[in-house]
């Protein structure tokens, strides 16, 4: 036990200096502005991608699915523009149809601009995953009319980013600035997810409790 909590105390500790490390790097002007400009001549952007938009599907064996969105603006975490969407379709165990099904939903909120509950466009979309999700997404952008939109999908084993019409992948050097920008949004955008399908995990195992004991009502239930 004595070792496991040393662990676990070593884990967090370790946890907590990456989250420093990674906060110092944000703050480095030098080196998003860096970052962002290897973005755009890795992927043939116009210009700089100064609105990040990363998605990622997240769910327990197909229940409590949810998917996250994650903004990143001039290279920084714009966390009051985080979303949160909850899974709608039949089978969702189908983590494509549940990234399309989000994007749908995301860009239904930017068809009226001039609109307050409209929401910017993205410079750019990464996608958590591979081809097969940027398949999705491409689907997705099609459905809204907003192919334009440049969108790639960053596949987890060996960080390949994958973009339309390019067989092969886009391999950055595992010391670019660009490289490590993407692997935050993702993460950023894997754990904003992760979050929310545990407290709707945890939510509906609670709810699936009192549900059972015979004499609870919906007050008793709320209270």
């Amino acid at each position: 036990r004595k070792r496991r909590q040393l662990a676990e105390l070593a884990a967090r500790n370790a946890a907590g200096a990456l989250e420093q490390e990674r906060v110092r790097w944000l703050a480095d002007r030098g080196k998003t502005g860096t970052a962002l400009r290897e973005l755009q001549a890795a992927l043939g952007l116009e210009g700089q991608p100064k609105r990040i938009e990363c998605y990622d599907v997240s769910h327990v064996q197909g229940t409590s699915v949810v998917a996250s969105m994650v903004v990143f603006e001039d290279g920084r975490p714009a966390k009051t523009q985080y979303r949160r969407f909850r899974a709608r379709i039949s089978d969702r165990n189908d983590d494509f149809a549940n990234m399309r099904e989000t994007l749908k939903r995301r860009f239904a909120r930017s068809a009226s601009p001039g609109a307050e509950s409209a929401w910017p466009l993205p410079d750019l979309l990464i996608l958590d995953g591979g081809k097969g999700q940027l398949t999705a997404g491409l689907a997705a952008l099609a459905d809204a009319g907003r192919l334009q939109i440049p969108i790639a999908a960053l596949a987890k084993e060996r960080e390949e980013l994958f973009v339309p019409s390019r067989a092969e992948p886009i391999v950055l050097s595992r010391t670019s600035q660009g490289l490590y920008l993407v692997q935050r949004i993702r993460d950023e955008a894997h754990r904003f997810a992760g979050q929310y399908m545990r407290k709707r995990k945890q939510a509906s195992m609670f709810t699936s409790a009192l549900d059972a004991i015979p004499g609870i009502g919906p007050a008793k239930r709320v209270a």
